[in-house]
């Protein structure tokens, strides 16, 4: 055997095989390939999207977050703010029903002086008047008497 015709054999034969592959192995292998690599180009772009959407949300439940706390802070100050409010509205309210009473035990304590005297004033009157009739003597009459026992009162 000739080795130079089986090399141009082997050769022809290899050109017709790459030819064959070139034209009808290659090009569906390229597609998957392209495919392939297209398929994976999608996945790592939504995988970056995914992410950044991951990021935006994080961001907005922390502001969320903060916001909600600083709404529940706001919120408590004014309740603390009320509940001061309200303990000095009372104590404002006691105060003034204190001496709303005082007053008022005041007036009744100046009310039963008054009676106190005026039954003192009485008394004494009649005291005087007895006094005078043992001294005179005698009785007094009614209208006199009166009139004795309002002039004492009087001057008391």
């Amino acid at each position: 055997m000739n080795l130079n015709a089986t090399l141009i054999g082997q050769s022809l034969a290899f050109a017709i095989f790459v030819i064959f592959c070139m034209k009808y192995v290659w090009p569906p292998v390229m597609q998957a390939l392209k495919q392939r690599q297209k398929k994976i180009a999608d996945g790592l772009e939504a995988a970056d999207r995914a992410k950044r959407d991951l990021e935006l949300a994080q961001d907005k439940a922390g502001k969320q977050l903060r916001e909600a706390k600083q709404q529940a802070a706001d919120i408590i100050e004014q309740a603390n703010k009320r509940s001061s409010q309200i303990i000095e509205e009372a104590k404002e309210q006691a105060r003034t029903e204190g001496e709303r009473i005082k007053v008022a035990a005041q007036a009744e304590i100046e009310q039963e002086v008054n009676r106190a005297r005026e039954a003192l004033r009485a008394q004494v009157a009649t005291l005087a008047i007895a006094g005078a009739e043992k001294i005179l003597g005698e009785a007094v009459d009614e209208k006199a008497q009166s009139k004795l026992v309002n002039q004492l009162a009087a001057e008391l």
